[in-house]
């Protein structure tokens, strides 16, 4: 909770990646609350107060992830939601051509996120979600101590440049901060 607080305010993309980690690491524990206090909660060295509000947070998350049947695999929808609105932004920052940064990022990473669609099971998704796929699929591997290729970690690269200064205009835009 006070995490994915602080990145909602600071880094949308960092905050929906943070969140599909908490998604793994729920259904890693198998929705348990014991094993949530243990493990998620107790890392937290906070008030009492805190404590149970973190708790709290987990465990609605747990719920919402079972009443939505995401248990197995998927993610909740207000997150997907979130991603469809960042895509939303994206195309509004490509038609405008208000942010000329931002077109030349998508360029250098639009024939990633093909290649990585073109790998993917999941055929159909928009560009800023893959990007988020493609993102959390490298998070993973070094979560997993796996390898990653310089030309892979360079092909990345680009993705993360590209979500980074969305990420960055859609909270100017939230703000106020950035108009079309």
């Amino acid at each position: 909770m006070l995490i994915a607080k602080e990145k909602r305010r600071t880094n949308i993309a960092e905050y929906i990646l943070y969140l599909w980690q908490v998604e793994d690491l729920l259904r890693a524990l198998k929705f348990d609350p014991d094993q949530i206090g243990k493990t998620l909660v107790a890392r937290f060295e906070v008030e009492d107060d805190t404590r149970l509000e973190i708790f709290d947070w987990y465990r609605n998350l747990s719920s919402m992830m079972e009443k939505e049947r995401v248990t197995q695999a998927g993610h909740l929808q207000f997150v997907l939601n979130l991603i469809d609105d960042l895509n939303q932004f994206h195309m509004q920052l490509l038609q405008s051509g208000k942010d000329p940064r931002y077109v030349s990022l998508f360029q250098l990473a639009k024939p990633v996120i093909d290649e990585f669609e073109s790998k993917s099971v999941e055929k159909g998704q928009n560009d800023i979600r893959l990007g988020f796929q493609a993102l959390y699929s490298i998070m993973l591997l070094r979560l997993q101590k796996k390898e990653i290729s310089t030309s892979t970690q360079s092909a990345i690269d680009h993705i993360s440049r590209m979500m980074g200064h969305l990420s960055a205009r859609y909270l100017q835009h939230e703000k106020g901060k950035f108009e079309f």
